[in-house]
């Protein structure tokens, strides 16, 4: 029995030896390695930094260069950007103006056939009773010719006639030439009045209604007095149109002609007046001024109109006003032309779009509405289709050859 509790004793011992070695094992594994302490080093000197006390080394000479000796690099290459030329547009060389009308008599066409063409006929007929006579009124009064100079040169035909007699076609055709050219006036003075005086250049106002082509009347005109040897400056004084002062301007370095304008709905008496002014200080001939189109019913309008020519006057006398008129519009551009007139003393007439269906007549009827000569026609689309007016050469494309 003894030996029984010794075994056992024995082996209880033992298994709490064997614990007890576990334990302190798995303790030894749980505690963290012991850190080494670090390994302070002194700084080194940069060579940049300079030595003191009893580091201090005796400074060392280094071998020194001259500044010829010093090879410096070599400079590169500045590329200078090529600077680009703006080509300027050549400038156009207008047609001359003497005889352009014959040159554009062609354009006539349909106004020789409703008029000159259908008097020929009339007057050829063996027989002149009344009712050829009434006939021959009323196509003159279709052409737009107007009553009173219709019953004029009808009075003046009959007795014509009567006195020829026997009629050929040439002699009809010299007895109705004689007689439109009588009725057109071929003494009236048709000259625009373009060339310098004293006071300055000679100031022109370019006048009319909205959409008779005024603006495109003043460029074609510039090109009239370019190709008669005027030095021309233009003024753009239409502000209330957007297009109209770059459509000017366009038209003006097409031929060399400098144009004047200002801001968009700004003062059109201002630019008119500083126009002159430039064209002053240049030695101009020639100042064209393009007013803004206006209805001849709106009275503010028009008094605003007699505004540009008064301070334009200011730098001398205004030679020449000339009212463009649709000849299209047949009688109501006597209207309007009618209204212009009592706003500003009209010079002469433009009568633009003849080559339409335009009716010959109304350079008759407009003239003596007015009491001013028809100086320019327009007749076409062309730069160079505003041709002065010859009364004989108008009527010669009338009646044909």
């Amino acid at each position: 029995m003894e030996y029984v509790i010794l075994a056992v004793v024995i082996a209880v011992v033992a298994i709490a030896a064997i614990a007890g070695l576990v334990v302190s094992g798995r303790r030894r594994q749980q505690l963290p390695p012991k850190s080494q302490a670090p390994v302070i080093t002194a700084p080194k000197p940069t060579p940049s930094e300079p030595q003191v006390g009893e580091e201090a080394a005796p400074p060392t000479e280094e071998p020194r260069r001259t500044v010829e000796e010093v090879e410096l690099p070599e400079a590169e290459a500045v590329t200078v950007p090529e600077t680009v030329e703006e080509e300027v547009p050549a400038l156009e060389v207008p047609e001359p103006t003497a005889g352009r009308l014959v040159r554009l008599r062609s354009r006539l066409s349909r106004s020789q056939n409703s008029l000159g063409k259908g008097l020929l006929s009339l007057l050829s007929r063996e027989h002149l009773d009344e009712d050829t006579w009434e006939e021959i009124e009323e196509t003159l009064l279709t052409a737009d010719v107007g009553v009173a100079p219709t019953q004029e040169l009808v009075e003046r035909l009959r007795t014509r006639v009567k006195v020829l007699g026997t009629r050929t076609p040439d002699e009809l055709r010299g007895l109705l030439r004689e007689e439109l050219v009588e009725l057109i006036g071929k003494d009236a003075d048709r000259t625009v009045h373009s060339t310098k005086h004293a006071e300055g250049p000679a100031v022109v106002l370019v006048v009319g209604v909205n959409g008779v082509g005024k603006t495109t009347t003043t460029g074609k005109l510039a090109r009239v007095l370019v190709a008669d040897g005027r030095k021309v400056v233009l003024g753009a004084a239409d502000t209330f149109r957007a297009a109209a002062a770059d459509q000017l301007q366009t038209w003006g370095e097409r031929v060399g002609a400098r144009t004047v304008r200002g801001p968009e709905g700004g003062d059109p008496a201002s630019i008119a007046f500083d126009a002159v002014k430039e064209g002053i200080a240049e030695g101009a001939d020639t100042v064209l001024v393009d007013t803004a189109g206006r209805l001849h019913t709106k009275t503010g309008l028009m008094d605003e109109l007699g505004k540009v020519k008064r301070v334009v006057e200011k730098h001398g006398p205004v030679d020449e006003v000339l009212l463009v008129l649709d000849a299209t519009t047949g009688q109501n551009g006597l209207i309007q032309a009618r209204v212009f007139a009592e706003v500003v003393d009209i010079t002469g007439i433009v009568l633009t779009k003849l080559d339409g269906t335009a009716k010959g007549g109304i350079v008759v009827a407009v003239q003596r509405e007015l009491g001013v000569p028809v100086k320019l026609i327009g007749l076409g689309e062309g730069a160079d289709d505003l041709a002065p007016f010859e009364p004989g050469a108008f009527v010669d494309a009338l009646i044909g050859d």
